[in-house]
């Protein structure tokens, strides 16, 4: 069982940045690839950002050169770094790992964080 929290939303101007938190409740932290999702209003959720645990990064296209994941194995945490945000980076950030049971995937998910962009 994997908890994740995650924390760092708020408002935000255009053009501003935010660095998003997810602390996880694991001591094999390392052994996990970790994920950003995000929500916005209306919207299903979507795949923002993800690292492995031989931090190998992807970034969805719209955030691409915005966004930067990272990972601190130390303190368990995984970061999200977001530069020159845009209204329609509006949504709830939730943090996600997973792990296979008897070849299943098993997700687990924070309970998420709001971004808010607007001038």
């Amino acid at each position: 069982q994997v908890h994740v929290v995650e924390s760092g939303g708020g408002l935000v101007h255009p053009g501003g940045s935010l660095k998003l938190s997810c602390a996880a409740s694991t001591t094999i932290f390392a052994i996990y690839n970790m994920n950003w999702y995000r929500q916005a209003p209306g919207k299903q959720r979507e795949f923002v950002a993800a690292i492995t645990k031989g931090d190998q990064t992807t970034y969805a296209d719209s955030v691409r050169a915005r966004f930067t994941i990272s990972r601190d194995n130390v303190n368990d945490t995984v970061y999200l770094q977001m530069n020159n945000l845009k209204p329609e980076d509006t949504a709830v950030y939730y943090c996600n790992t997973y792990t296979y049971r008897t070849g299943i995937r098993v997700d687990y998910w924070g309970k998420g964080t709001l971004v808010t962009v607007s001038s």
